[in-house]
C-alpha cells in the first residue's frame, strides 16, 4: 500500500486516512468461503457501527483461500449481495484486488493490471460518503483511472519490479 497505492499515487485519497490511521486491515484465516463470507458480515457491521474518525476503510485480506481470480471475481458477486443484505447500499461499497487481477479485453501481463493487483485476494470495504468528500477536493475524479493506466504503462513491469513491488508468479516460473 505505501510503495503503490500511496506512492504512485494510485488512489490520491488514500494517503489521508492511512496517516491517521483510519485504515482497518482484517486478515481472514477462515478456511472456506462460507467463513470468509461470515468474516465480511462481521466487518461490514463493524464499519457501518464505528465513527468513520475511528475507522474510515476496511480491508479484508485472505492470503490462501482465492488463488484463482475468476473464481475471486465470482465471490465479489456474493460480497456486493452482503452489503445489500445488511441494508449498507449507498452506505458502502466494495472495491477488488487480487494478485492476478485482469481487467477484461486485456491480457494477464497487461501493466494496467496492476492498478487492481494486490499480493493478496483483498475486498475493500469503502464508506461512500468518504468517496463523496474526496470527489469534490479532487477535481476531476473520474480521470483517476485513466491517470493510473497511464502512470504504469510509464512505469512498465521494470520500473513495478525496480520498486519493489512483486509481480504474480505464473504457472511453471519459479
Amino acid at each position: 500500500m505505501e510503495k503503490a497505492v500511496i506512492g504512485l499515487n494510485l488512489c490520491p485519497f488514500a494517503k489521508a486516512v492511512y496517516v491517521k490511521d483510519q485504515v482497518r486491515i482484517v486478515v481472514s484465516d477462515a478456511r472456506h468461503i462460507d467463513g470468509f463470507l461470515e468474516d465480511l458480515d462481521r466487518e461490514l457491521d463493524h464499519l457501518a457501527a464505528v465513527d468513520p474518525e475511528v475507522t474510515d476503510t476496511t480491508l479484508l485480506v485472505h492470503p490462501t483461500l482465492f488463488p484463482d481470480f475468476l473464481d475471486f471475481n465470482d465471490l465479489t458477486q456474493i460480497a456486493d449481495e452482503a452489503v445489500s443484505e445488511h441494508e449498507l447500499d449507498g452506505v458502502l461499497q466494495i472495491a477488488s484486488f487480487h494478485p492476478d487481477f485482469q481487467f477484461e479485453g486485456t491480457e494477464a501481463d497487461d501493466i494496467t493490471n496492476y492498478t487492481n493487483r494486490s499480493p493478496y485476494p483483498t475486498l475493500h470495504l469503502i464508506r461512500e460518503a468518504s468517496i463523496d468528500r474526496a470527489v469534490e477536493a479532487f477535481p476531476e475524479a473520474e480521470m483517476i483511472y485513466e491517470r493510473n493506466m497511464e502512470t504504469l504503462r510509464t512505469l512498465g513491469i521494470a520500473g513495478w519490479k525496480a520498486l519493489g513491488l512483486s509481480t504474480p508468479k505464473r504457472d511453471g516460473e519459479a
